[in-house]
């Protein structure tokens, strides 16, 4: 366990098919607080859930009273694979989704913040998955991606 702000951070690993996805965990004591998902940026550019913006963010997000879930991406920290372009990191996003659905069953409000290519990878979880009620996109890379499952 680590300690934020008074908080218990929990190491937790995710399970898919095929890959094991590292995260970091902070159950709020509100049952029915809302839950966040927050993403990292780009993989191959240093991109983690230990850099600085993404531990910022999830502060932020404890200290509002959320229960907060930051992964790895595959082939980043303990996270098993390889980078796959989005297409992989999307599906790692949508078992995150689901984790956090199964451990909090009291239908509260999801979030997911994205940061740069995280933000784009929430984008599209977004379009997928009607559960999500807010996103927020920062630093949004507009010219380096696709963006057509918005049209």
């Amino acid at each position: 366990n680590r300690f934020l702000l008074g908080a218990i951070m929990v190491e937790v690993f995710l399970n898919n098919a095929t890959k094991k996805i590292e995260g970091r965990y902070h159950q709020s004591k509100d049952t029915n607080a809302p839950v966040v998902l927050i993403l990292h940026h780009h993989p191959q550019y240093g991109g983690s859930m230990d850099s600085k913006i993404i531990h910022t963010i999830y502060e932020s997000f404890i200290d509002n009273n959320f229960s907060a879930l930051t992964i790895n991406f595959r082939g980043v920290g303990k996270s098993t694979g390889t980078f796959d372009k989005g297409i992989g990191e999307l599906t790692d996003a949508a078992v995150a989704i689901d984790w956090l659905q199964e451990h909090n069953s009291n239908n509260v409000p999801i979030w997911i913040v994205g940061f740069s290519f995280g933000a784009w990878v929430a984008m599209q979880l977004t379009m997928r998955r009607p559960e999500i009620v807010s996103f927020v996109a920062l630093s949004l890379p507009a010219t380096k991606y696709d963006f057509s499952f918005l049209s």
